[in-house]
């Protein structure tokens, strides 16, 4: 006979909560831990936070930012940060001039968690703030040229070093170069010029003495550098050196009677920024020519009318100098413009034969000097036109221009940079090519339409 059973209830047993402890340590760095910023700017450089925590997965944990001194110069509602993931972008937005640290605090699971500090710096606004972009890791900016695909590559008379950036973005550079002990240099070549022919860059140092007259072998360098790639992809390698550049220029000048006292201007002891000085910050090619290119200097100025004219001296074998093919410089008849009263600081060519010549002072540091952006068809004998004058209140001094548009077309627009080495860009009175960190250093870009 069957029995029958009754079925024993079921007991939920309570669930156990995850210990704390199977959470690891939870982790975050810093892509950076220096920042800088301009009070007003749009697309300022940015951090990036990378977490990490075990047994976690990343969009679990969080991640905020606070001020921890300087609230003047950003407040805690001023740090953005970005994302979900592993990576987080961190932004500033600065309210004031000067020095700040912030707070990164990573939150993991377990009550967990990790900090780190950022060092951040902000620059006072400029004008046109919104076509400002600020490129880091130098501020000595000197020579540009256009690399393609919203690119160029940036040389500066602080350091041998060339960086390639995004023209339209703040931020560090993309790839570096740096050709010193191949070139046989230890010491500054001061590069204040470049000119690019097809997949070729030519650079020059100064050839001038140094702020203090000394006489510095490295900074009479010439040098070429081969483009293989474009935009992000571009890459760079030494082809070919000068070094006897200074040295013909000034026998030239005194076989034809010292006529622009080269000789005197570049002696032992005395200052290069002098209207009878000797230094070059102009380099491009004559109109048609790849083989002919003009040196254009900041000093001297010429003495043939009130105020001095600017110059340039035609190399006629230039390329020839860098491969190798030629021992000495070969010249041609000099050319003097009229800049009003102002010299050459940068020159470019465009493939339609069409010059723009940034034009400033020849002092040394002359922040109320003008400057002026000049209009140019490359001929002797053809007279510069002035398109506009150029802001000289924020700081810097205007340096180079990396390629030129069509000058004739409706809303021509270009881009300069700025060098700030010696502008005290934090308020602390200290120049910014001598701040510690190469994220606070930097230039200016900014566009320009010249119509």
């Amino acid at each position: 006979m069957a029995v029958a059973v009754a079925a024993l209830p079921v007991l939920a047993l309570p669930a156990v909560p995850a210990a704390a402890a199977s959470y690891g340590t939870p982790t975050i760095t810093l892509s950076a831990g220096y920042l800088s910023g301009a009070v007003g700017a749009t697309g300022d450089p940015t951090v990036t936070v990378t977490v990490a925590q075990s047994g976690a997965a990343a969009s679990a944990l969080t991640v905020a930012a606070s001020a921890s001194t300087r609230s003047s110069v950003a407040r805690t509602s001023d740090v953005t940060v970005a994302g979900t993931g592993g990576t987080r972008t961190l932004a500033v937005a600065a309210q004031g001039v000067g020095y700040t640290d912030l707070t990164v605090k990573l939150t993991g699971l377990g009550g967990k968690t990790a900090t780190r500090t950022l060092h951040y710096a902000a620059s006072a606004a400029v004008r046109n703030s919104a076509a400002a972009r600020y490129l880091t890791g130098s501020s000595d900016a000197s020579a540009a040229v256009d690399a393609g695909g919203g690119y160029i590559l940036v040389g500066d008379d602080e350091s041998n070093t060339l960086r390639l950036y995004d023209r339209d973005r703040s931020g560090a550079p993309i790839r570096t170069w740096d050709f010193s002990s191949a070139l046989g240099v230890s010491k500054e070549i001061d590069i204040e010029a470049a000119t690019r022919v097809g997949d070729t860059v030519y650079w020059t140092g100064s050839l001038g003495n140094n702020k203090d007259g000394v006489v510095k072998p490295d900074r009479q360098t010439v040098f070429a550098t081969k483009v293989t790639g474009s935009g992000a992809d571009t890459q760079l390698s030494l082809a070919g050196s000068f070094h006897g550049l200074r040295d013909d220029l000034i026998a030239w000048d005194s076989a034809h009677g010292d006529r622009y006292g080269f000789a005197a201007g570049a002696a032992d002891g005395q200052a290069p920024k002098q209207i009878d000085g000797f230094n070059v910050e102009g380099l491009e090619f004559a109109p048609g020519s790849t083989t002919t290119a003009y040196v254009g200097f900041r000093a001297p100025l010429t003495p043939a009318v009130t105020g001095g004219r600017a110059l340039l001296v035609p190399v006629t074998d230039f390329p020839a100098l860098l491969d190798g093919s030629a021992a000495h410089a070969t010249f041609g008849d000099p050319v003097e413009l009229d800049l009003g009263g102002l010299s050459i600081r940068d020159l470019r060519r465009n493939d339609l034969g069409q010059y723009l010549i940034v034009a400033g002072s020849w002092a040394a540091e002359d922040n109320s000097a003008p400057y002026a952006l000049y209009r140019w068809d490359g001929r002797p004998g053809s007279a510069p036109v002035k398109l506009i004058d150029l802001p000289t209140s924020d700081a810097g001094a205007w340096e180079a221009v990396p390629d030129v548009p069509n000058l004739d077309a409706p809303g021509a627009r270009a881009q300069l940079i700025t060098d700030n080495g010696s502008a005290d860009l934090y308020g602390d009175g200290t120049a910014a090519k001598d701040l510690t960190h190469p994220e606070w250093k930097k230039s200016r870009s900014t566009w320009f339409t010249l119509g």
